[in-house]
């Protein structure tokens, strides 16, 4: 029988649980990241996949795209067609690849205010059960005016946190750092491996033993390119059930080491 590769990084990791299940996350969650670059478009389309499949109506939002002229697939458009979440928004997008506040400035055009962004994601929320906010970069990257950042609206919106992070070198500072900055906050956190290699190295292993933070998911390097349809059904195997999946963390890091 012929097996996809998040169908054996679950079979590895041993899913299934022996305790009583976490319960999941709902109301309005943002994921954010270590650095720009480590996955959260994906975390999030496989978040916003696994949600949906276990009967929950789901938006994501966008607060600020950036890049569009480089005619790459804006991330609400990849988590459309990789989860088919109830809803897709982005809330403003602009033409070069930066922080969004300095994409703006650069356009001459308008940034997002933050008030704006939260009016809107509660506006969404009322008609969801899941609502999934996707930043830009890391965690304090201005998203708008004022320089308001993903902390600013996960704080403000009493939302949860999942921090995508790295499985490589760098990784054990980034997330610390990113979690303490949550904590100061009082927002709540989880973290998910954004592309975790299929023949992990010593690096990657002694990193699972280090990292910081609580630990709700790992995503198959590449699970992006894979087939809409199979993403959707692979999704619930990379993250936990608090992101409506069966990944069993203690697992995970018991058989990578």
């Amino acid at each position: 029988m012929t097996t996809s590769p998040g169908s054996e990084l679950g079979t590895a990791l041993g899913l299934g649980f022996s305790e009583e299940l976490p319960a999941p996350i709902v109301g309005t969650v943002v994921i954010t990241g270590t650095d720009t670059g480590v996955g959260k478009t994906i975390v999030t389309a496989a978040i916003a996949a696994a949600a949906t499949a276990a009967g929950q109506r789901v938006a994501v939002i966008k607060p600020a795209q950036t890049g569009t002229a480089d005619g790459d697939e804006p991330d609400a458009v990849t988590v459309a067609r990789l989860a088919e979440p109830a809803t897709t928004r982005t809330l403003a997008s602009f033409p070069d690849p930066l922080a969004p506040l300095a994409a703006a400035r650069v356009a001459g055009e308008d940034p997002l205010t933050a008030v704006m962004a939260q009016l809107t994601a509660r506006s969404i929320a009322e008609d969801h059960d899941l609502t999934l906010i996707e930043g830009a970069g890391g965690l304090l990257v201005p998203l708008g005016e004022g320089g308001w950042t993903a902390l600013d609206l996960a704080a403000a919106l009493g939302a949860t946190a999942v921090v995508v992070a790295r499985a490589g070198l760098g990784t054990l500072n980034h997330t610390a750092l990113t979690l303490e900055a949550l904590a100061r906050r009082d927002v709540p956190a989880v973290v998910v491996i954004g592309a975790w290699p299929a023949e992990p190295q010593l690096v990657h292993r002694t990193n699972l033993q280090d990292l910081a933070g609580d630990l709700a998911g790992a995503i198959p390097d590449g699970a992006g390119v894979m087939p809409p349809p199979l993403f959707r059904r692979e999704a619930g195997h990379w993250l936990d059930p608090r992101l409506y999946g069966r990944f069993d963390p203690v697992a995970f890091c018991s058989r990578s080491r």
